[in-house]
């Protein structure tokens, strides 16, 4: 019993820390943004790329109905008028909107955003404007850091619109709430069916005893719910990637549990003997040697895991970008986004501290930067070859942490799926169809398809040449009088047939930090 009883207190010694960091912050306000939903919306004149892996195709037409889509007519072909008898006629109270040469894809789905807390000091406003207005439509946020009410409350004001923020899906961290650890299977099931009944979508794990980890998805997949999890070192030899999934995992974040499925000449990480997790450059810093530790990419063992979670339909949420200051801390700390959407309180929550998490820069240098580089190159090998097999990889971005900026770091991870060898009709698809599916909400969204909601990012350039023109702040392009300009930005973002200028709600966020700034002088690198 008090083996358990130990192994109980490790696994709320990390819902400790995540409730820390995610002390209740402000909600959302009434919402004063978006036009709509209409009786009937016409988007006229859009090429198509739908997140079904087909490539683009238009001019379309798309008719919305209040929040559902009725109707997608093909009007005409590239470079000639389109053919006005084909279009859907319009009424006299429809609501056009003409967005011809314009890109249409289904909303982005986010299968890791946390809303943040007060030790970020972001309230909810400035979170779901950033998401929103990068195209991100609806979130899954793990561990529910300002309690499950919390959540479950800006979720239904969500769907009823009343609040400008994309739609959300509340995964309880295992074992929140619960007034003693959660130390037996049978308390574990009990906790499962209590989060059940008190409207959670799922479960965020850590990691806890085997049986306990048994019990618990067993409980939650019985139950009909999804289930996450970060496979935390703390119980990760007992407990990796293959034992979550035989159990009915959903999916992993991160990378966390699945080299420890890899090893063949091994248990345990090859630890420094000075090693203390609590130190967070310990932590970080010998995670980034942990995939040279695992079976070599292609050969049999990492052959037969890979297929093995392909089998059962495990999903990979690798959440790249979250790390990737680990690889190159210059580029992430001197992002151009910082400047004028980073909030003063999430900057100095990013700087070096041997108190916030994932703030690990105590002394980082080139040797950790080089081992790091290869952990990526291991570890997106792995990625890419299990999208290639036909296993499920979804797009999440795990911001607030490690210079991350919410709605920005979602483009970066669409941006690092390329890198791992994805087509960018891929990448759409990871962002798109693959995130509903993983949900269970692939018959409501993931895909433009009639019946399905109106949730859609609208851009004015072409995303699948060059995906930095997702990005709040455009990309630089060269025009033909030699003149360097920015293009892009998301233009429009639908969500349950309501029309957002995600330009002016970029607008409200760069406010949101003058505002706070209040005369400061914000430079990036007083920090260093």
């Amino acid at each position: 019993m008090k083996k358990h009883f130990l192994r109980a207190i490790a696994s709320l010694f990390l819902l400790t820390i995540v409730a820390q960091l995610h002390a209740q912050i402000e909600k959302a306000p009434n919402r004063n943004e978006g036009e709509g939903p209409f009786e009937r919306l016409i988007i006229r004149g859009v090429t198509l790329i739908n997140g079904n892996g087909a490539p683009p195709t238009g001019p379309v037409d798309i008719v919305v109905e209040k929040n559902i889509i009725k109707g997608i007519y093909n009007v005409g072909y590239p470079g000639l008028e389109i053919r006005e008898q084909d279009r859907p006629k319009v009424g006299p109270k429809d609501q056009v909107m003409d967005l011809e040469g314009m890109y249409l894809m289904p909303g982005f789905v986010d299968m890791h955003g946390h809303i943040g807390g007060s030790a970020q000091g972001t309230p909810a406003e400035y979170v779901f404007k950033l998401w929103l207005a990068h195209g991100i439509t609806t979130i899954r946020d793990p561990s529910t850091g300002n309690g499950l009410q919390w959540v479950l409350d800006q979720k239904e004001k969500s769907n009823q619109n009343t609040i400008t923020a994309p739609r959300i899906l509340a995964y309880t961290g295992f074992g929140q709430g619960s007034k003693e650890p959660i130390s037996t299977p049978e308390m574990a099931r009990e906790w499962v069916r209590q989060n059940k009944a008190k409207g959670a979508d799922g479960i965020k794990f850590f990691g806890a005893a085997p049986e306990i980890m048994q019990a618990a998805l067993e409980e939650n997949k019985k139950l009909g719910l999804k289930s996450a999890m970060h496979h935390a070192q703390m119980d990760v030899v007992r407990w990796n990637v293959l034992n979550s999934a035989r159990a009915g995992l959903t999916s992993m974040e991160h990378w966390y549990g699945l080299p420890e499925a890899l090893f063949t000449d091994r248990r345990v990480q090859n630890y420094s003997l000075d090693y203390n997790y609590r130190n967070e450059q310990d932590r970080f810093g010998e995670a980034g040697r942990l995939w040279a530790q695992a079976a070599p990419p292609f050969s049999d063992h990492w052959n037969n895991v890979m297929n093995e979670l392909i089998e059962l339909d495990f999903t990979l949420d690798p959440t790249f970008n979250i790390y990737e200051a680990s690889r190159d801390l210059m580029r992430a700390y001197t992002a151009e986004w910082h400047q004028e959407y980073t909030l003063p309180s999430l900057w100095e929550f990013y700087r070096p501290s041997k108190r916030s998490h994932g703030s690990y820069w105590f002394y980082w240098g080139t040797e950790e930067e080089v081992a790091w580089k290869e952990n990526y190159r291991l570890w997106m090998t792995f990625v890419n070859e299990y999208k290639n097999r036909g296993g499920r990889v979804t797009a999440g971005s795990d911001s607030g942490f490690i210079f991350q900026l919410y709605g920005f770091a979602y483009i970066r991870e669409l941006e690092l799926l390329r890198e791992a060898g994805f087509h960018p009709l891929e990448v759409i698809m990871s962002a798109t169809l693959n995130g509903a599916e993983a949900l269970g909400m692939a018959d409501k969204i993931g895909t433009v398809e009639v019946g399905k909601f109106a949730d859609f990012v609208i851009v004015e350039e072409n995303p699948l040449q060059n995906m930095k023109v997702l990005y709040g702040t455009g990309a630089l392009k060269l025009n033909d009088d030699n003149e360097l300009i920015r293009v892009g930005g998301v233009r429009y973002t639908v969500k349950d047939g309501i029309v957002y200028d995600a330009k002016k709600l970029l607008e409200d966020v760069k406010k949101m930090v003058d505002e706070k700034k209040n005369g400061m002088t914000f430079k990036l690198t007083d920090k260093y």
